[in-house]
Formats: C-alpha cells, sequence, structure tokens
C-alpha cells in the first residue's frame, strides 16, 4: 500500500474529525502518533489561544506507558500565569474527544492517553501496510521536502578502520557496531550514505612487514589467514628489530660505538625505512607486495563484517592520501602563519594562535616530523577536503574512540582556521567509551573473528546446558553463531556510547535479562505464534480490532505506535540505545501475554 493510499484510509477513518493541518516534521501517512499530535494541538490552540506551531512540536513523546502517549510541559506553550493553575484552567474547558482521554496533569506536566480502539484502527493497517518500512520515513533525507527534484542529503560516515597487520582491538569493535548502526539509520531516513573503511594500510610498519614476511612467511597461510598470519609475521620481525636495538644499546654501553651504529645503520629497523621509502617513490615490486597484502586483508575483512550484516562502499585508507596533496595543506598552514617549524618538525602551537582556555586546551599538533614524514593530523586534513570534493556531503561522521577527542578537536578546528568552516561545520565526531576485559580463549591478541569465535562457543555452551530445547534446533552451530553475534552487538548497544562497559561473555549469552539472545528469543516467540496461527493476510486485514480491549493488547499496541517517533528521535541523538531501550520495552510486553 502506498502512503497516499494509507494517508486515504487514515482520512476516512477519521473523516468526523476536522481536517489534519500540516505542521513542519509532521508525516501522518508515516507516523499514526502525528494524527493524535494534530488533534491534540487543534483542542490545546482553541483551549489556550497559543498558536498552533507553538503547540505541535512541545507535544512530546515518552519514554514510559504510564506517563502517557504524549506530554505537554505546561511552560514550552510560553503563557504567563502559574504552570499547576495555567493547566487546571485547560483541564475545565478539555471538551470530549473521540481520540484521546481527558488529560491528565501532574505539576507543570500534562499527559495525554489516547483511546485504545481508534488507535488500533489507525496504526495496525498502517503497520501492515507498511511492514518492515513502517517507521522510515524518507521525507528526512531530501534537501527540500517540498520538491524532491532537488535531491537526497548525503552523509559520508567513516568507521571500523583497522590497521592491516595489527590486531582488531576493542575500539575497532565498538566503531564498527556503532558505524553499521548510524548507516542504517540515516538510510532509513532517505539518506544517500557512504560507509568508508579508513584503514591503517601505511607506513614504515610496512616496511617492517615486507622485511618479515620475506624471512617468515608462507604464501599459503597468507591466501588462507592474511590478518593472522601477517600480524604473526609482523610480531617476530618486530621482536627481531628489538632485538638488534638491544644489541646496539649494550655495545654503546661496552664503549664500542662504532659497532653499534654500524648495526644501527644497516639493521633492520633501517632496512624498513628505506623499504617504505621506496614505496613512497613508487618502486613497482614494493608495492605489488603491499597491495597484495592489503587485498588478501580486505577481502577477508569483507567476509567478516558480511557476518555483522555490515557492508562498506568504499575501502579507503593512508595510503590513498598522496603526498602531493599533504604538502600543500602542510604550505597553506605555514603561508597563513598557522603552522610553524621547530626543531626540524611542523607543528601548531595552538596557544598562540587560539586565544584563552580552548588555546591551552588544544595544545600543541605537530604536522610533519623532522624526517619529513607526515603525521596523522595532516593525513586527515589533506583526506577530508579530498572527500568534501569528492562527494560534495551534507555531514561528515567520524565513529571514533573518546581517546581521540583531542586529536579530532584539533583536526576540526585546523580545517576552521585554514578557511574551510563551511567543511568543519558538516563534521561530526561521533565518540564512545572502552571496552574493558575483553580478551580471548587462546590469548591476549583480539582479532574480530576471535571476538566472534568465543562468543559463539561459549552461546554454544550456553545452549547445550537446556538439553529439551538443544535437541529441537535445526543447525545448533550456526544458531549459536548468530546468537553470538547479536550477544556482542546489542551488550555494545545497550548503554549510551560515551560510557565504558565491561565484556562479560557470561551475562551478554545469557537468555535472561536485557540479553541479544533474549530479544531473539522474543521474536523466535512470534514467529512461532505466527506459524501457529495460520491466519492469511486477509483473515488479519478483517479482523475486529474493536476487540483489543485487554491491557496487555491495547499497551502493545501504543507501543507500536511509538516506532516512527522512536527512530525520529534516534537520529537526533545518535545513540543505539533509544532503539534498544524501546525493542526491550516491546519484549517485556510481549512476554507478559
Amino acid at each position: 500500500m502506498t502512503s497516499e493510499a494509507t494517508f486515504d484510509s487514515l482520512t476516512k477513518h477519521f473523516q468526523h474529525l476536522p481536517l489534519i493541518e500540516k505542521y513542519p516534521n509532521c508525516f501522518p501517512d508515516i507516523n499514526p502518533v502525528d494524527v493524535y499530535r494534530a488533534h491534540i494541538t487543534s483542542i490545546l490552540h482553541d483551549v489556550t489561544g497559543v498558536d498552533r506551531t507553538v503547540i505541535y512540536p512541545a507535544l512530546q513523546w515518552t519514554a514510559t506507558l504510564e506517563k502517557g502517549d504524549l506530554v505537554l510541559a505546561i511552560p514550552a506553550l510560553r503563557v504567563k500565569g502559574k504552570p499547576d493553575e495555567l493547566g487546571k484552567q485547560w483541564l475545565e474547558k478539555w471538551p470530549d474527544s473521540p481520540l484521546v482521554e481527558k488529560p491528565t496533569q501532574s505539576g507543570p506536566f500534562l499527559s495525554f492517553f489516547f483511546r485504545a480502539i481508534p488507535l488500533a484502527k489507525s496504526v495496525i493497517p498502517m503497520a501492515l501496510s507498511h511492514r518492515s518500512d513502517f517507521g522510515s520515513n524518507q521525507a528526512i533525507g531530501l534537501k527540500d521536502q517540498n520538491d524532491p527534484s532537488k535531491g537526497r542529503k548525503r552523509v559520508v560516515v567513516e568507521f571500523s578502520s583497522p590497521n592491516i597487520a595489527k590486531p582488531f582491538h576493542a575500539g575497532h569493535l565498538r566503531s564498527t557496531i556503532i558505524g553499521g548502526f548510524l548507516s542504517n539509520l540515516y538510510r532509513s531516513a532517505g539518506w544517500d550514505v557512504v560507509s568508508i573503511n579508513y584503514l591503517g594500510d601505511w607506513g614504515k610498519q610496512y616496511g617492517v612487514l615486507a622485511l618479515g614476511f620475506e624471512k617468515y612467511g608462507n604464501e599459503l597461510e597468507l591466501e588462507q589467514d592474511p590478518i593472522n598470519h601477517l600480524f604473526q609475521v609482523y610480531v617476530k620481525i618486530s621482536r627481531d628489530v628489538a632485538d638488534e636495538k638491544d644489541k646496539a644499546e649494550n655495545l654503546k654501553t661496552e664503549g664500542k660505538q662504532a659497532e653499534a651504529q654500524r648495526i644501527l645503520d644497516s639493521g633492520l629497523d633501517e632496512q624498513a625505512r628505506r623499504y617504505f621509502k621506496k614505496m613512497t617513490e613508487g618502486d613497482e615490486q614494493a608495492l605489488d607486495l603491499w597491495q597484495r597484502f592489503r587485498d588478501f586483508s580486505i577481502k577477508r575483512y569483507k567476509e567478516t563484517y558480511a557476518r555483522l550484516n555490515i557492508h562498506f562502499d568504499e575501502y579507503s585508507g593512508e595510503s590513498k592520501v598522496s603526498e602531493d596533496a599533504m604538502h600543500k595543506a602542510a604550505e597553506k598552514m605555514k603561508e597563513i602563519g598557522l603552522a610553524e617549524d621547530h626543531e626540524g618538525a611542523l607543528l601548531i602551537d595552538f596557544v598562540k594562535s587560539v586565544p584563552g582556555k580552548e588555546g591551552k586546551q588544544l595544545g600543541k599538533a605537530i604536522l610533519r616530523k623532522k624526517d619529513g614524514t607526515a603525521l596523522y593530523l595532516t593525513r586527515d586534513i589533506s583526506e577530508l577536503l579530498n572527500r568534501a570534493d569528492k562527494y560534495k556531503f551534507d555531514t561528515m561522521i567520524y565513529v571514533i574512540a573518546s581517546e581521540q577527542d583531542l586529536h579530532v578537536k584539533q583536526f576540526f578546528k585546523i580545517v576552521r582556521m585554514m578557511g574551510h568552516d563551511d567543511i568543519a561545520s558538516k563534521c561530526q565526531h561521533i565518540n564512545f567509551g572502552l571496552v574493558l576485559g575483553m580478551s580471548t580463549r587462546k590469548g591476549t591478541v583480539k582479532f574480530l573473528d576471535d571476538i566472534l569465535r568465543d562468543v559463539g562457543d561459549h552461546m554454544h555452551e550456553t545452549m547445550k546446558k537446556n538439553e529439551e530445547k538443544y535437541n529441537q534446533v535445526e543447525n545448533p552451530a550456526k544458531t549459536a553463531d548468530i546468537l553470538g553475534i547479536s550477544s556482542v552487538m546489542v551488550q555494545d548497544m545497550l548503554g549510551k556510547r560515551i560510557n565504558n562497559y565491561k565484556f562479560d561473555l557470561q551475562r551478554m549469552t545469557s537468555f535472561e535479562g536485557d540479553t541479544g539472545p533474549y530479544l531473539q528469543y522474543a521474536h523466535a516467540r512470534l514467529c512461532s505464534i505466527t506459524r501457529k496461527a495460520g491466519l492469511t493476510e486477509d483473515d488479519i486485514a478483517s479482523a475486529d480490532l474493536s476487540l483489543l480491549t485487554e491491557p496487555m493488547a491495547v499497551n502493545l499496541v501504543r507501543v507500536v505506535s511509538q516506532w516512527p517517533d522512536v527512530v525520529q528521535n534516534t537520529l537526533k541523538t545518535l545513540e543505539p540505545t533509544t532503539i534498544l531501550t524501546y525493542l526491550f520495552k516491546m519484549t517485556h510486553i510481549l512476554n507478559r501475554m
């Protein structure tokens, strides 16, 4: 059923009511609660004399059903007088309504409860017609909601961004889950989403890795498990580099300076520096090997991300930022007096260039080392300017841990000070806290595959504890894997992003409490009820919804009606917990029925 058809059916259902007025961000064909907002707005206007455009946005959704379906903070209407007294006066004038009960007052708040039968008759048909698109509002992503021909807004989301040949640590895990969530959220709102995985795929460490692969590498292992194999190679060769440095230090201690210097001048660390220099100069053989490492790693990453139902539009990386672009950015910063040379390095002293407390907080930022190597800030600035030109984005989101807050603040500030305020104003840092206590059974090194394997194994053990139910599962290993992935994702999204949380295998794989398995159980139960009912679409369409009067059924309909508002609110908070809290509220009602 189209949105127009749904709106027509709503209009017929409420034809005895005054025509629904249009307000900014009012979408009655998509959000049934907007019908009620418009209706209550009309009554409040008649009762209070306040302009409708002031009333409509003041009607807010509630966190709990006990507080009503909508709530109004009386002071929000900006009427002179004491809120308590104003509320009482308005309630005395309140007329009978076919859609809402008479409001209740609690201090400065008025709570509105929808009448059960009209709500069921509006919400259920809309949810059935829109199906999985219920709650999604494609109009939000339009540049001009009154003129769709102007196209959609574009958001670029950079997330995950692991380093090739290094562990996929907890920060990467959180960035992956949160970034995937945000990408889906913006797509549901009609935005054109570009998801980017900006890999750590460049630097002297790849010279070290190349030397290590020559000494310890194995072609078959590289093809079968590139990420783990390259990491093991990197660990071994890094140990060799460290041993050489220790040997040189010992020789210096013994007074053998010349011998120590010979080791440093011709040792592995210097060889790695020269190898990477060849890469930057375009040496074909060196770049071919690096490209193989990168391609094999990306192939494996894609397989792992697919298990999380996460996909990227672009696998970019530090290697894609040209030396020329970084040089131009650095020179511009010098030209405008923002950057200065200091003992051979190039840096920005924010204390000098930014007055007051902000400058002190930003401190100093190194752009280029003494040897001419550009650092992260210079790369990030160059890459952002390139993306602004390439994608013409409306919003650029970086999903990066709170540990990098200072780096990101320096980054955004420099872009503004370079004269790109228009670009910097479109950038947003979505930060998050730490994951505590995350380790695998085979050691402290953590790759995403290792994390998912361990959680899946633990989930399998949990399932086996209930032998009767376990024997009914068609494919226990696959089911355990899916439940394990749900466990990881739900635990990560359950609290506010900025909060740290403990990676608790026992807790996250439990079927009790607000966990991934509990959520999956509720869904499986609904699927079972649907199968056993054996109802056709025609049966459901012709059902007498006026019979839905039991309190639990009424509350379930009320919660379903909130879904579009929850999605809208999540677009404001950008907090996954907004969605998760709603889902668990629904499952708690379902499991009491």
